[in-house]
Parts: C-alpha cells; sequence; structure tokens
C-alpha cells in the first residue's frame, strides 16, 4: 500500500508523465479515439524512445489515471485521469472577445428574470452543451396591497403587490357570485390588517382570525392567501435548464440509451441538480465534478462546471454547464466564470 502511494507521488511529481497524459488528454478531447504511443511520441515533444513512452503509459494505466477500452492499442483518461489533468495540467484560455460580447449584448436586460433565463442560454449558445442556473431564493417579501376586482359571476381577479415593489396577477375560481361591495370589503381588511407583514405571519394569523368571519368570505380570504403565496414563489423548480437537446448530439451520451434516460430523468426532477448548485453555492470560484465523482450526477460520461454569481456583493446563486466528460475544459471554465461575473454586474446595476 505505501509503495502504491509513493508510486502515486512520483507519478503526480514527474514531469515526463505529466506532459505524457496532458497530451494523451487534450488528444482525446480533440478527436474521442484511444491514443497510441506513436501518437504521444510524435506530440509530447519529449526527447524519449517509444520504449520510455510505453512503460510510462504502463505505469499511468496502472494508478488508475488511463485505461485501454476493448482490444484498442490505445488508451484513453479515466475519471481520476479527467480530475488531475483539470486540477495540475490543464492550461485554460482567455475567452474570445467575440464571446465576451455575446455574453454583454445578451445579459443586458432590466429584468432578473429575463437575465437569469438569457445566462442559462448564453451558456448553452457558447459551449453547446445545457446551460442551467439557480434561480436566487426570494427574501422574505412584505405583503403591501391586494385587491379584489371581479371579471365573471365566478371569477375573480387578484391584484397582488409586495413591498419590493413585484406586481402579481393571479384569478380564483370562486364557489359562489361575490358582489362588488363584498369583494371591496374583502380587500380592505386584507389590506388594513396585514399590510406590511411578510406572507407566512398573514398565513399564521389569518388561519385563527377566518374562524370568526363568514363562511363565504373565508373561503375567498384562504384562496386569496394562496394564490398569492403561489404568486411569491412563481420559480418552484428552483433552477432554469438551457439546451438540454444538445447533449442528444454528443456521441458518448446519443450511443447510450440508458445514460440519457438518467441525465433526462435528472433534469426533469431537478432535485439533484438544486442540490448540487447549493452545494456549490457556498463554495468560492469555480467548480468540477467530473463523473459521479459529485454524488448527484450518477454518469461517468458527464461532467459539470459551476460558479457562483451575486448582487449587490452578496451570493444568490450559482450557474454552470452541464456536459460529457470529453469537454473542452480550457474553453468551457472561462465561459462560466465570465457568465458568471457578467451575470452579478447585471444583477447589481438594476
Amino acid at each position: 500500500m505505501t509503495n502504491a502511494i509513493n508510486r502515486a507521488k512520483y507519478i503526480a511529481m514527474d514531469k515526463r508523465a505529466q506532459i505524457l497524459l496532458k497530451t494523451l488528454v487534450e488528444h482525446y478531447i480533440s478527436d474521442g479515439q484511444p491514443i497510441g504511443s506513436r501518437t504521444l511520441l510524435q506530440h509530447s515533444g519529449l526527447d524519449v524512445s517509444a520504449a520510455t513512452i510505453r512503460n510510462v503509459m504502463s505505469d499511468l494505466e496502472q494508478l488508475g489515471f488511463i485505461a485501454s477500452p476493448h482490444t484498442s492499442a490505445g488508451r484513453i483518461p479515466t475519471q481520476k485521469g479527467y480530475r488531475l489533468f483539470v486540477d495540475s495540467l490543464l492550461t485554460v484560455q482567455p475567452l474570445e472577445t467575440q464571446a465576451i460580447q455575446q455574453l454583454k449584448s445578451g445579459l443586458s436586460s432590466p429584468n432578473p428574470t429575463e437575465l437569469i433565463a438569457s445566462a442559462a442560454d448564453m451558456l448553452s449558445q457558447l459551449t453547446q452543451f445545457a446551460g442551467l442556473v439557480m434561480i436566487p431564493k426570494r427574501k422574505r417579501v412584505a405583503f403591501k396591497h391586494l385587491e379584489f376586482l371581479p371579471l365573471s359571476e365566478t371569477r375573480i381577479l387578484v391584484i397582488i403587490v409586495t413591498s419590493d415593489g413585484n406586481v402579481q396577477n393571479r384569478i380564483l375560481m370562486a364557489e359562489k357570485k361575490y358582489s362588488q361591495s363584498e369583494l371591496t370589503q374583502a380587500s380592505n381588511y386584507f389590506n388594513a390588517n396585514f399590510s406590511g407583514q411578510t406572507f407566512e405571519e398573514v398565513q399564521q394569523k389569518l388561519h385563527i382570525e377566518l374562524q370568526q368571519m363568514q363562511s363565504d368570505m373565508n373561503r375567498l380570504m384562504a384562496a386569496a392567501l394562496e394564490a398569492s403565496s403561489k404568486a411569491v414563489d412563481s420559480n418552484k423548480d428552483g433552477v432554469v435548464i438551457a439546451g438540454e437537446r444538445n447533449l442528444l448530439q454528443v456521441d458518448e451520451l446519443s450511443t447510450n440509451v440508458s445514460s440519457l434516460r438518467k441525465l433526462f430523468e435528472i433534469f426533469e426532477r431537478r432535485t439533484s441538480l438544486m442540490q448540487l448548485l447549493d452545494n456549490s453555492q457556498r463554495a468560492e470560484g469555480i467548480q468540477i465534478f467530473i463523473g459521479g465523482e459529485s454524488g448527484y450526477l450518477p454518469l461517468d460520461e458527464c461532467s459539470m462546471i459551476t460558479a457562483p454569481y451575486e448582487a449587490d456583493g452578496q451570493v444568490v446563486g450559482t450557474l454552470g454547464v452541464i456536459g460529457p466528460t470529453r469537454m473542452a475544459y480550457e474553453r468551457v471554465i472561462p465561459i462560466v466564470d465570465v457568465t458568471a461575473k457578467l451575470l452579478s454586474n447585471a444583477l447589481s446595476n438594476n
């Protein structure tokens, strides 16, 4: 065991092994084909013999950094190999000026909701993978004003205004016809007794007070409170995803129906993505999850790159990209990083 650890340290520190692993990963990311010793000899820049190349490759394979697929004479990187590559060997490329301008143009809306959706779209467009943005958790918002307006005999429009200036409209289907005076009475009651309180506080107090009111008005108030709560917390999924279908074009995924099914189940449920993004929010800077090492993405063929974003100096969410493990990390990482910074600036300036 001790010998294996020492040998692993030697390989990790040995410059020649690092160069060969870096060359192998870069070529595999580029063309998707197993890499043989002859190719490595040609492109590594090392002045060594083919036998030396084969010996180092054998060491790397025994240590789990590379593997031989099927009967091929070439090798491909393993999850462990990708991890060493992105942690120690990767040379990140600066983002192209054209891509930066595209991001700035796409993240120019004054509406925070549109900014979140645009960021997911931009991530997807620039990487051709799936882009996702965690929706900021709304602060505890106070109720400011509510108004009931009759639309028909049983349809009532509820206009809800919150303390942060947000206005939401919801339609209630009433069990009976309410007169204008009854609706005005209900509006006045709400506004006089609950203005300035959070919806959680309103819900607790109203539950007790409604027991003392007429049964018909009771049902109307309860329906209004439910509609108000949904209006404030309308983003129940918590994450915006764009470009999932791009992953259908990835060879490693498109040929594995089982993997695709698992991946799209994750997109559909979103719970695992939310947990992963929430955990990433607590970390600083870029986070890279390769294969199943996150514990949330069960696919060895996928990697996820995330970065937190801010509003007014406070971290409010996380954004990222899901793609194949065989992705151009040196390009995707700056796309995620720059998008997070530009989204932070846009949200802070609104």
